[in-house]
């Protein structure tokens, strides 16, 4: 296909005021999504006394601190489900207070906690603990206390300091080896596999820890062993044996590990349900009419059909049912020793019914899977470095008022892609929505999640969409009718269709780090445990953030997560991934799915966050982060280290600071280097990436403060009175992203000024507060104009597409500042052109430039200036000019 080519140099006119416009005219090291944003916690002095009432059974974290000052203290707790922020909000004579009632949470028999301090500033100390309240006693208020101390990783049960004798860990190490550890001296432990007694012994009452090796004995996966410990202090507990450890094991593999096809396989004569299920003892298929469940209305429970399926090779149960079954429902229910007769939608359902409860089977070829002319629908062969990715939400796009299209299609897929549609105020026209988009001139959208989600579909309420449900379904709360599996998947293929007419294509925003609850999750039921990561005591551990994370390195969630990205992208179409929080997947598994991908689609773009969003088991060195960065292999990953030097850090505490933009003062800890690298693609950190290919520049995205936000959080800057200078920072901000090597990428609205109204985690605002105002773009049309030029720029010049050995081999290209540091200047010879760019902060300069020969291409302050021997900058300026080479 070829792709446009948009030209600055040749046309000017895009600069020049319009009155008007028709169709096309006009217009962590970082937090992670699951952070919430969280109220500062009151100093002790000026809480009010801990007396709960008796009559609701609830939970008090005591915590006291050596230094007593507690203020901005908090507590980030989670249970199967995703976590908050919690403000310590009583005090007693130990210290501060979090009291809460257990319904607070959806099963807090075990929850996990960290006592941070703002949001994220620091942990005490810099762990995940837990507390499972069948350890612990109610008091006669109905009250479990839980006590810590700072500087203390340990739990207590009273404020003098004890410790109940409760198990900790127990595991299998080995087929035939178990660990059981405590938190006081074990007097006596007994295993059982079901009822039976297959190890015990009495012991000195001292260890802690105690190692078992069971003779004559191999661990049977399909079966459930536990063991009752008897404490030094009498206390009595028991605990089921886990065998996490054994799921990544040879073993485990060679018994079952499956390379084969799974989920509904169609074929107008029958269709073949194949599921991975290696634990079960049953599994049985039922096929529905609807996706309807009768709990909704028009919905039924009663089955068409019910058949037992066979398990066979690997774990795998296989049912096949003749005739057509395009179009039928259908779910699994299984039986193992966790769950009995529990029913799952399919983890490979294609696409799904109602609030994601039911798969359908899917036949591709149907004209209701699929718009016409999309069989001659190609990737978009663009090369990772050329693009502008815009990063954007499906209702974001359309939930404003000022987006004046069908209101039937508003916020949903259909929306995204209709054109047409404009905003007027005062004698101007400007186009909005997908127009919009077109109109700036970018050549990638990447969209927060699409997937299906834990979502009501037909009471749909704003989320961002990290809370997967079935990662290879679209998300029906976004089609024009949920209760259909095929529309969801049409509607979806006309925007891949539309914007790739545009030569645009679709990034998808991936969640595969962990899943919208643990317990009781599709992929949970059908293997209890094996998806998940966990602590040696057992307990889920939570590296995203969201109360638990995912195993990448375990072989059947890798497959998975392979077979996921390959059927995404051959079926859809995809132009790449965005993967969350990318830190807690495996380099292994990353580039296998790479190649993979690749084998596919061989322009693919994919690149992720290089970090997590709290503590993770999986080795450092294993780890798809930042400082594994030189390791990746075909992908990369988002360069927080230019965000920073551009605008200071995204943390609370760090709102008081701006970076070079602001230039309040000159560049400390480096950002200098920091800027100039990036503007050769590379990422300048303790662990330098010096690869275009590896490194995506941005300042802004969907998680924080847009940039506008951002300067205004600091207090330097009054956001009526100083409102030119904040769009022309942000301007600058912008211009160094994208007029640089590697992929530039924005956040949907910087291009008019975009505000969440100061709010740094929207993921579950208002759509107001997350909507594109596109009266914004009137009253900032000349910097929507200056985002314009400077995107066409970056698409243009083949000189901001040059991969590590290009970037070296340019002699000329040699980012730099001034003596001050307030004017950062480089040129390219690109496209039989000789270009120069010259960016300028805030910081008062007297120095000229010489670009006599030159034509201005564009000024985001003086499309008028004229060029001489003696070109002074204005504050905030971001200048590109070009002669013949």
């Amino acid at each position: 296909m070829k792709i446009k080519k948009f030209i600055p140099f040749l046309t000017m006119l895009i600069a020049l005021p319009l009155a008007a416009c028709g169709g096309s005219g006009g217009q962590s090291s970082s937090s992670s999504e699951s952070s919430s944003s969280s109220s500062s916690s009151s100093a002790s002095s000026g809480l009010p006394s801990f007396n709960p009432v008796a009559g609701t059974d609830s939970i008090a974290f005591h915590y006291k601190r050596t230094d007593n000052k507690y203020t901005d203290w908090n507590l980030w707790i989670w249970d199967v489900e995703a976590g908050n922020a919690y403000d310590f909000n009583y005090q007693d004579d130990y210290g501060v207070v979090a009291y809460y009632p257990l319904s607070t949470w959806t099963d807090p028999s075990t929850l996990g906690f960290i006592v941070r301090k703002g949001d994220w500033a620091a942990k005490d100390p810099d762990m995940d603990r837990f507390v499972n309240l069948a350890a612990y006693d109610k008091d006669d208020k109905d009250v479990y206390n839980i006590y810590l101390k700072s500087g203390d990783s340990k739990i207590y049960y009273d404020a003098e300091g004890h410790q109940k004798g409760f198990i900790s860990a127990a595991q299998f190490l080995t087929a035939n080896k178990v660990s059981i550890e405590g938190t006081l001296g074990i007097s006596r432990y007994v295993i059982k596999e079901g009822d039976r007694v297959i190890a015990q012994d009495n012991l000195d009452g001292i260890q802690v820890l105690k190692e078992v090796t069971i003779p004559d004995f191999s661990v049977d996966f399909s079966k459930k062993y536990s063991v009752t410990v008897t404490f030094a202090n009498d206390d009595i507990r028991e605990a089921n044996i886990a065998y996490y450890k054994l799921f990544s094991s040879d073993e485990f593999n060679e018994q079952f590990a499956y390379d084969g096809e799974l989920g509904a396989i169609y074929t107008p004569n029958k269709t073949t349900f194949k599921v991975w299920s290696p634990l079960s003892s049953e599994v049985k298929l039922r096929l529905y009419s609807t996706g309807t469940p009768a709990s909704m209305p028009n919905g039924s429970d009663t089955p068409i059909k019910e058949v037992n399926m066979t398990k066979g090779e690997k774990g795998v149960f296989t049912a096949e049912v003749d005739g057509d079954q395009d179009g039928v429902y259908y779910t699994y229910v299984v039986t193992n020793s966790e769950f009995t007769a529990k029913e799952v939608c399919d983890p490979y359902a294609r696409s799904a019914g109602i609030n994601g409860l039911r798969g359908m089977v899917v036949n591709f070829e149907n004209e209701r899977a699929k718009p016409e002319g999309w069989d001659s629908v190609e990737y978009l062969p663009y090369d990772r470095k050329e693009l502008v990715v815009y990063e954007t939400h499906v209702a974001d796009v359309t939930s404003s008022e000022t987006w004046t299209g069908t209101e039937a299609n508003r916020k949903l897929f259909k929306g995204m892609f209709e054109e047409g549609t404009t905003y007027t105020e005062g004698n101007l026209t400007v186009s909005t929505g997908f127009d919009h988009i077109k109109e700036l001139h970018v050549n990638a959208v990447q969209i927060l999640p699409f997937f299906d989600q834990d979502n009501d579909e037909a009471n749909m309420t704003f989320n961002w969409g990290y809370n997967p449900l079935n990662y290879n379904c679209l998300e029906g709360g976004y089609s024009s009718n949920p209760y259909d599996g095929y529309a969801r998947i049409k509607e979806f293929k006309q925007l891949v269709q539309a914007y790739n007419e545009e030569d645009m294509e679709i990034i998808m925003d991936v969640v595969y780090n962990h899943t919208s609850g643990a317990k009781g999750n599709n992929l949970d039921v059908l293997v209890p445990g094996y998806y998940y990561r966990h602590n040696d005591d057992g307990s889920l551990s939570n590296g995203s953030g969201c109360g638990n994370e995912t195993a990448s390195e375990n072989y059947m969630f890798r497959k998975f997560m392979i077979d996921s990205v390959k059927f995404w992208l051959s079926e859809y179409k995809l132009g790449g991934f965005r993967f969350d929080l990318m830190g807690l997947h495996d380099l292994d598994t990353m580039e296998q799915l790479t190649a993979a991908a690749k084998e596919i689609n061989q322009y693919v773009t994919i690149y992720g966050e290089p970090w997590t969003g709290g503590t993770s088991p999986l080795s450092d060195a294993k780890k798809a982060n930042q400082a594994n960065g030189n390791k990746f292999v075909g992908y990369g990953a988002f360069n927080d280290q230019i965000r920073n030097a551009l605008h200071g850090g995204v943390f609370d505490d760090e709102m008081r600071n701006l970076g070079w933009v602001d230039a309040q003062s000159d560049t400390p800890n480096g950002r200098k280097k920091v800027i100039t690298e990036a503007i050769k693609g590379n990422l300048y950190s303790t662990t330098p990436i010096n690869d275009p290919d590896k490194n995506v520049n941005y300042v802004t995205c969907h998680d924080n403060r847009t940039l506008f936000d951002r300067i205004v959080a600091t207090g330097k800057y009054d956001e009526e009175e100083d409102y030119e200078k904040i769009t022309q920072m942000i301007t600058l901000a912008h211009g160094v992203v994208m007029l640089s090597e590697g992929t530039s990428f924005m956040l949907a609205g910087e291009e008019f000024a975009r505000t969440k109204f100061g709010n740094s985690n929207s993921y579950n605002a208002s759509y107001k507060v997350n909507e594109l105002d596109y009266s914004l773009k009137v009253k900032n049309y000349k910097m929507f104009q200056t985002f314009q030029n400077m995107i066409e720029t970056k698409t243009y010049l083949a000189g901001l597409h040059l991969g590590k050995a290009e970037v070296a081999a340019k002699e000329e290209f040699v980012p730099s500042f001034n003596a001050n540091g307030s004017t950062l200047s480089y040129k390219l010879n690109s496209n039989d052109m000789e270009v120069q760019f010259l960016l300028h902060n805030g910081l008062e300069d007297t120095a000229t430039y010489d670009l006599s020969g030159y034509t201005l291409a564009f000024s985001s302050t003086n499309m008028n200036k004229v060029l001489n021997n003696a070109v002074t900058l204005d504050n905030y300026e971001v200048l590109c000019a070009y002669k013949q080479a």
